[in-house]
């Protein structure tokens, strides 16, 4: 009860993990354990914050006390990165209980903002309470500090204007203004705009998950989903917007952001990247969609090819030069057969025999065009080294674990516009198995991106021959060196500690 009154109390601990994270501090903490409350009745409680910033000793220090605790003493321990604890002492976990709190929804932070607002006899905007409610991410305390922090910069009642300028908010109408500009295929406006946003001191990694925000909610409701946690004057201008982008236009939106916003928060050249996304969202009109794909991949001279003309309106051009064609081949058929023995080369061909395969060859290289025009794109580097374990998962569990051996040791360095994926080999001692199967590499490589065409293999310069000419003597301490070499490719943050902390390769 002294707790809750606001008082204190012997018999309640509470300990930071993250100052207090040593083995020493530990077994210090072990041995004031064992003293009794110091009530009779009472528990002794030690409340462990940050736990998973304890070491790996530190826990094996008070692992025996969590097996056999004295009696009337309850160790909590808070983190909220519990995997951690998973990687750092397993053990631990089966002799505790763990209860997981969940984020606080963003209603239910706003009803609790305006009556705590209402009680210190402020007045506040619900936009501007909604604001807050959405920028607290779930946690009460940190909506009541933003509060705070947007009533410290002028005075008046809490305008929504007003927390945008004390947060750093991105307007509603800059996130309209991009809509619209991708909505209309105004690819050259996006770099002003975004210029603009850089100009005004906008961090660029908000802006990234506010129009996130802004398009899950133009896909809500363009699918027809209500969407409460929006302001009124939002909802109203996304509205009259949900007939302008398509709802698989959105998703396929949402689903480049959602693969590219990992690297964008790591990445230096954050307004590059967002300048390139949003210009290929202007330009996604331009794309294929799967069923065009799908209907174009109809065999050749079947009877629904020219309804697929007619039904799709593709390359609505191409058909008054198909038309413009019949005369002539009426006029070849209708001329006379030349004889079969006439002995010159410049003897044209009979009409009856070969004016068909003419035309079925026009009809090929007709129906070939947009296949090739509307093929996929090829693959992204960045999300294809992403994917590159995935991929090497699907092809060990497809039975061909000498060849995922062989491609684990290995990593896409480029991928050309036509597709061609290059593949790069610490060294040569798995070259003959990946050239060996190909085939099977590439379809590996298919199965997560489509537009892959050719799979070009190279081995690094470090497993070359010496400048003698003699082959380079694999020794241990070269195929440390490579692996190291291979795992830095693969991790940017692994390649970080590596320099900072000079860390080697054991095994």
């Amino acid at each position: 009860m002294r707790i809750w009154s606001g008082s204190a109390s012997l018999d309640v601990v509470e300990i930071d993990a993250a100052s207090n994270r040593g083995v020493d501090d530990a077994r210090e903490l072990r041995e004031r354990a064992m003293y009794a409350p110091s009530s009779e009745g009472h528990y002794k409680v030690y409340i462990v914050d940050e736990a998973h910033m304890l070491t790996r000793e530190a826990w094996n220090a008070l692992l025996k006390i969590l097996e056999e605790p004295p009696p009337r003493v309850v160790f909590v321990f808070a983190t909220t990165e519990p995997q951690k604890i998973a990687q750092a002492a397993a053990p631990v976990l089966s002799r505790l209980q763990r209860f997981d709190f969940r984020r606080i929804g963003p209603a239910d932070i706003r009803d609790r903002l305006m009556t705590v607002l209402a009680a210190e006899h402020v007045e506040a905007e619900p936009d501007a309470v909604a604001l807050i409610a959405r920028a607290a991410d779930g946690s009460m305390r940190d909506a009541l500090s933003l509060a705070d922090q947007a009533l410290s910069v002028g005075a008046g009642a809490l305008t929504a204007e007003r927390v945008r300028d004390a947060l750093g908010l991105v307007p509603d109408d800059e996130y309209l203004t991009i809509l619209d500009l991708v909505a209309e295929g105004r690819a050259g406006d996006i770099f002003p705009a975004i210029a603009r946003l850089v100009d005004a001191g906008v961090d660029l990694g908000g802006f990234l998950s506010g129009l996130t925000d802004t398009l899950r909610a133009l896909l809500a409701l363009t699918l027809g989903a209500p969407m409460t946690d929006l302001s009124e004057r939002m909802r109203d201008a996304l509205a009259v917007r949900t007939d302008r982008l398509a709802a698989g236009d959105l998703l396929r939106m949402l689903h480049i952001i959602t693969e590219l916003e990992p690297h964008f928060r790591r990445s230096g050249q954050q307004q590059v990247l967002l300048e390139s996304l949003l210009v290929r969202f202007a330009l996604m009109d331009r794309t294929v969609s799967l069923e065009d794909v799908l209907r174009g991949m109809g065999g050749e001279g079947s009877p629904g090819i020219g309804r697929r003309t007619a039904s799709t309106g593709h390359r609505g051009a191409e058909e008054p030069r198909s038309t413009s064609r019949a005369p002539s081949a009426e006029r070849s058929r209708s001329a006379p057969p030349e004889p079969p023995h006439r002995p010159t080369d410049d003897a044209p061909p009979a009409a009856d025999s070969s004016q068909p395969k003419a035309q079925s060859s026009q009809l090929t290289a007709q129906d070939s065009a947009p296949s090739t025009r509307n093929a996929p794109p090829p693959p992204d580097l960045n999300a294809l080294v992403e994917r590159w374990g995935e991929i090497v998962a699907q092809v060990r569990a497809d039975g061909r674990a000498l060849l995922a051996a062989a491609l684990d040791q290995t990593m896409p360095v480029a991928v050309s516009a036509r597709g061609d994926v290059t593949l790069e080999l610490e060294s040569d001692l798995h070259e003959q198995a990946i050239a060996s199967s190909m085939d099977d590499v590439l379809a590996a490589i298919r199965s997560f991106f489509a537009g892959a065409t050719r799979i070009v293999v190279r081995v690094a310069s470090t497993s070359g021959p010496t400048a003698d000419g003699a082959p380079r003597r694999l020794t241990e301490e070269a195929v440390k060196e490579q692996r190291l070499s291979l795992l830095r490719k693969r991790d940017p943050a692994l390649d970080a500690a590596v320099d900072a902390l000079d860390l080697e390769l054991l095994e």
